[in-house]
């Protein structure tokens, strides 16, 4: 080999170092893309449990609808139906709800008004099997109305209540077409007598009572138009809309809400989170051999 070709070779032995070097380094910054465990709606199943532990009625069903109650639902037990593939770390709220109504049933129940709720999260270890017996399952228990009143079974967390802010949602009215609670999977009417309101303040009495002015006489031969009142409203002919579907959270109970949720898979890491350091130091090492490389050239071309 002569003496001009020996630099050349140890730089083309550098080049070959560094590319050899530097594929790990790049490798390691995009094996770190993982793909989660996908999470989809989910069936749930109830039961009414009374005052004595024993099943109430029908047993496990995903039966909706509004119904009117004979037993008061005071106790629910709810669990995700069998059949089903329900991935680890999915979980699924549910909650029961009792409001006081100015009625019976939906169609009369008026204004509404939150008295107690109830919410437990279900997960994969409340999925039913082909052999239950044993298994203690998630309850629900709210009071008992003594009046009429509405009890709501649904497939989220969130309180309506009437009030705003995070984790609070618009009352039941049915004259306003409001059909919440969403993602309803059963409710309960009843009731035997109207709700006591509280009773409201009474204005301070006068000292004196200003007497009425004379009412305006009626013209002799004219007579008032009679007055006329407008048709009533007809109530809607369905009640909101129900399903045992429900769907899974998308933060841990009580978690305050990511920033950014993605819905595909994580990116390979890249910019900050891609190892600089040690990009930099293959580059380095790369430098050194080059200037070793032409040092030792010189030092051949000079002896």
């Amino acid at each position: 080999m002569s003496r001009s070709q020996e630099p050349r070779t140890l730089a083309v032995l550098a080049a070959t170092v560094f590319a050899a070097a530097l594929v790990p380094v790049v490798g390691a910054g995009t094996a770190s893309a993982t793909t989660g465990a996908e999470c989809n709606a989910a069936t749930v199943q109830y039961r009414i449990v009374g005052a004595d532990g024993n099943v109430v009625g029908a047993d496990w069903t995903s039966e909706g609808g509004f119904l009117q109650w004979e037993t008061i639902p005071g106790t629910v037990q709810v669990r995700l139906a069998p059949g089903q593939t329900v991935a680890d770390g999915c979980t699924y709220p549910v909650s029961l709800a009792e409001y006081t109504t100015e009625g019976p049933n939906w169609y009369t129940s008026g204004h509404q008004a939150m008295v107690d709720k109830a919410t437990v999260y279900l997960t994969a270890d409340d999925l039913a099997g082909s052999d239950d017996k044993g298994r203690t399952w998630q309850k629900l228990s709210v009071k008992s109305p003594d009046c009429y009143g509405q009890i709501d079974l649904y497939g989220d967390d969130i309180s309506y209540d009437g009030k705003t802010g995070t984790g609070h949602g618009p009352l039941p009215y049915q004259p306003g077409n409001v059909n919440t609670p969403y993602h309803l999977i059963a409710a309960w009417n009843g009731g035997d007598k109207e709700c006591t309101p509280g009773t409201p303040e009474s204005p301070t009495p006068s000292e004196t009572t200003p007497s009425s002015p004379a009412s305006p006489s009626t013209p002799a031969g004219s007579t008032p138009p009679a007055e006329t009142t407008p048709p009533p409203t007809p109530a809607p002919s369905t009640t909101p809309p129900t399903t045992p579907d429900v769907p899974p959270m998308t933060t841990p109970p009580n978690a305050p809400k990511p920033a950014s949720s993605p819905s595909g898979p994580p990116l390979a890491e890249t910019g900050s989170n891609a190892p600089v350091g040690a990009i930099a130091g293959g580059a380095a090492a790369v430098v050194a051999l080059g200037a070793g490389a032409l040092y030792m050239g010189r030092r051949t071309r000079r002896s």
